[in-house]
């Protein structure tokens, strides 16, 4: 059993693994409990959109270094080789997830089915 304190509201606030005085038990199964246990801490919210905000960084660097490199203002061997194996990398898993994409996302107003044995389609 899982040991919960309310607030003055009667809302949830903590879940305790054991019984401590002003702890109310509750079943693991209970569904105040488990929306409690699914919301997101304001640090949890920090963190996520923190990580969002990196990820978008990450790609327009890559970009950037591809302009660099395109322009001639840099050279690919400019970078050290263990950047250079990372760039490689993200580059061939940036291609594979666009192939991935075009096969599995097109959209269907440009679907044409293949034609059967008399070369007409289905319909």
């Amino acid at each position: 059993m899982a040991h919960v304190m309310r607030n003055a509201d009667g809302h949830i606030i903590a879940v305790l693994s054991e019984a401590v005085e002003g702890a109310e038990e509750v079943s693991p199964n209970d569904n105040e409990l488990q929306r409690f246990l699914s919301q997101e801490s304001p640090e949890q919210r920090a963190q996520k959109e923190l990580m969002e905000s990196d990820l978008g960084l990450i790609r327009v660097i890559e970009d950037l270094i591809d302009v660099l490199i395109e322009r001639g203002a840099m050279m690919f061997t400019d970078f050290p080789e263990p950047v250079q194996r990372k760039l490689l990398a993200r580059r061939g898993m940036r291609k594979e997830f666009s192939y991935m994409d075009e096969l599995f996302n097109n959209d269907d107003e440009d679907f044409m089915p293949p034609p059967d044995d008399d070369g007409e389609g289905f319909l």
